[in-house]
């Protein structure tokens, strides 16, 4: 598989491109992709036996129960940094280790129920919040250790919006190659 294969199945719908000027519709629409989500998720995933939750979406990547652990333990991090950045002013956030918890026995083999239904809960409560904060709130920021970079609350509502957009297209593109 050429560089260029792989790219394409490592970031089905491209990289996440932030708009230099985040606005309101902006903001709208990454709260509603986000809020359906976790009902997109479920319908394409609800009935995929085990065999099926265990194939790699991409020769060398996680499979499809590992992607939906991943996801549902990632966007909770994401509503803990959310509320950490309109409590604290700048606050470094916990960087984790994706790679090393994808690892983990409840990524291979726990029921995917259980992280769909945190999922749902995560993100009823994460849109919840999303649609009741200021602008002076959206303004906040945390501080990724990762890259020592300062992300704007706006910006990362988008990133997680795209992040449920491309994670999603990861398993769709599989279901879709297989004739699931």
């Amino acid at each position: 598989m050429t560089d260029s294969e792989l790219q394409k199945f490592r970031y089905p719908i491209g990289h996440f491109s932030c708009p230099e000027t985040i606005t309101d519709n902006h903001l709208q629409e990454w709260i509603t992709t986000l809020e359906e989500f976790p009902t997109r998720l479920q319908q394409l995933v609800i009935d995929l036996t085990d065999e099926q939750l265990s194939t790699p979406y991409r020769p060398g990547g996680w499979t499809i129960r590992q992607v939906i652990h991943h996801v549902s333990d990632s966007h909770h991090h994401s509503y803990i940094r959310f509320k950490w950045a309109l409590t604290e002013d700048k606050p470094v956030i916990k960087y984790y280790y994706e790679q090393l918890w994808a690892e983990l026995d409840d990524y291979k083999t726990a029921p995917i129920g259980l992280s769909l239904n945190h999922l749902s809960a995560v993100h009823a409560k994460l849109v919840y919040l999303l649609k009741s904060m200021t602008d002076e709130q959206f303004n906040r920021s945390f501080i990724h250790p990762e890259h020592d970079e300062e992300v704007g609350l706006k910006k990362n509502v988008g990133i997680y919006a795209w992040h449920s957009n491309h994670h999603y297209a990861h398993i769709k593109n599989l279901l879709d190659r297989k004739g699931w």
